[in-house]
């Protein structure tokens, strides 16, 4: 199978002016559990040693539609643009054959307490394409690289913590707003997935999540921030207004731009 088409890969840095919307921007969010500074658009990109193949996963004008759409839900949420996804189900020589891509930031999240995540989403642009590959729950994910520090599993210093969407309520046109911590299900990987039983044949909601994690050792902590895709089914899309606390991510096409929510 040929890669997918790509979208031009732009990462300069700039600033987009912005339409009306439910956000302020700030020139430096802060975390509130720790006061650390989030947001530089300079940290955003993708994470190289999370892809595999030739995947796309780059900050885009857009998309508009689709054809005959009108409306709120016929632009990206916030501003002009968006971080456009792409990534082929059969296009590598390894098992499984498909390709993976995470954007992310590996800087301004570091350290920051796992249990201090209060607010979690995006904004999804699915299409009915992506829905024939892999069934209405085909959707992109978002992940946080972590140490656990389970009691349960005191060597286990590293994990994904890895969001699965529910269905997009809307196909051909942007979401509105996909609550990550009361909607889909999230699982671990590796040893904490075990230990914990929230592992990818038996994710845990939100709630469930955090109180596994929460068993009387260190507080577990993030090491990245991403969106991501993969490895899995084919799929062409975008995601825009990435949340995280108070913090909402605006993808544009010059940069990634920090908005506070109201």
């Amino acid at each position: 199978m040929k890669p997918l088409s790509g979208v031009k890969r732009k990462m300069a840095l700039g600033a987009t002016t912005l339409a009306a919307i439910a956000a302020s921007a700030v020139p430096g969010s802060a975390w509130s559990a720790t006061g650390k500074a989030q947001g530089g658009s300079d940290h955003w990109g993708v994470i190289t040693r999370n892809t595999i193949g030739s995947p796309v996963a780059a900050l885009r004008n857009g998309p508009y539609g689709s054809f005959g759409v009108t409306g709120p839900s016929a632009r990206p949420p916030y501003g002009t643009g968006s971080l456009g996804i792409e990534v082929a189900d059969n296009s590598t020589s390894l098992t499984p054959p498909s390709e993976k891509v995470d954007f992310g930031n590996e800087v301004d999240f570091y350290g920051n307490p796992v249990l201090g995540l209060t607010k979690i989403g995006f904004h999804v642009f699915q299409t009915t394409e992506n829905t024939s590959h892999g069934g209405p729950t085909n959707m992109p994910n978002i992940r946080f690289e972590i140490n656990p520090h389970l009691t349960a599993a005191p060597t286990a210093t590293y994990s994904s913590m890895v969001w699965l969407p529910p269905a997009s309520p809307v196909t051909d046109r942007w979401s509105p707003y996909l609550d990550a911590t009361t909607t889909g299900t999230w699982f671990l990987t590796g040893a904490a997935g075990t230990a914990t039983g929230c592992n990818q044949s038996t994710p845990c909601t939100f709630t469930q999540l955090k109180t596994a994690l929460n068993d009387g050792g260190q507080t577990p902590t993030i090491y990245t921030a991403a969106v991501g895709k993969g490895r899995d089914n084919l799929w062409a899309g975008a995601v825009d207004g990435l949340r995280i606390n108070r913090n909402i991510y605006d993808f544009e096409a010059g940069g990634v731009r920090t908005l506070r929510a109201n």
